[in-house]
């Protein structure tokens, strides 16, 4: 049976309201991690999406089943961590873009050779770096070890503004973050 509904997020519903509804939740990797403070939605009909052009060797992760991991290569270089959502073989999934730390931050620092704690999480090659997150991870369900996620708190206030780090969509507001928080990659207007 696939877990759809994980920490009172429903992985099948569309991108865009998965990954607002996941600002404040924790995402531990082996006993580390912290409060996603900041992602990005991505769905199949959308240019700016890895799963717009069908699946491939590299996405298919994307159209598998929700509340799984897909990890890909970020231009040669950092690994990012999505949470696939819809339902089977659509194709759509949100960025992990950062955390505020909160778990295992000795293995964080030493991980990322630093002490500000800004610096741990504040990107997604970043965080997947402090995390510990490789291509291991990918299609592996969220519900289950390595992963664990817990609930975040109820109506956070969450600013929505566009995507960045990419050149075809780049207007639509899919990119969401906790208003407020020091921990974002780049401040949300």
């Amino acid at each position: 049976m696939v877990v759809s509904t994980l920490s009172g997020i429903d992985f099948s519903a569309p991108a865009d309201v998965v990954a607002r509804q996941l600002i404040g939740v924790t995402v531990l990797i082996d006993g580390v991690g912290g409060r996603i403070v900041e992602t990005e939605a991505y769905d199949r009909e959308d240019p700016a999406s890895h799963a717009y052009s069908g699946p491939s060797a590299r996405n298919a992760a994307m159209f598998g089943p929700p509340a799984h991991a897909y990890v890909y290569r970020s231009y040669g270089i950092h690994w990012c961590l999505n949470f696939v959502c819809r339902e089977e073989g659509h194709g759509a999934g949100v960025l992990i873009r950062a955390l505020e730390p909160v778990a295992g931050l000795d293995q964080m620092r030493q991980r990322r050779d630093a002490d500000d704690e800004w610096l741990l999480c504040s990107g997604p090659g970043k965080l997947c770096q402090a995390l510990g997150v490789t291509r291991a991870l990918n299609g592996m369900p969220l519900s289950m070890p390595p992963f664990e996620l817990l609930p975040g708190p109820l109506d956070l206030p969450i600013v929505a503004g566009p995507r960045i780090g990419i050149s075809k969509a780049v207007d639509v507001p899919w990119r969401f973050g906790l208003a407020g928080s020091r921990f974002v990659s780049r401040p949300l207007r």
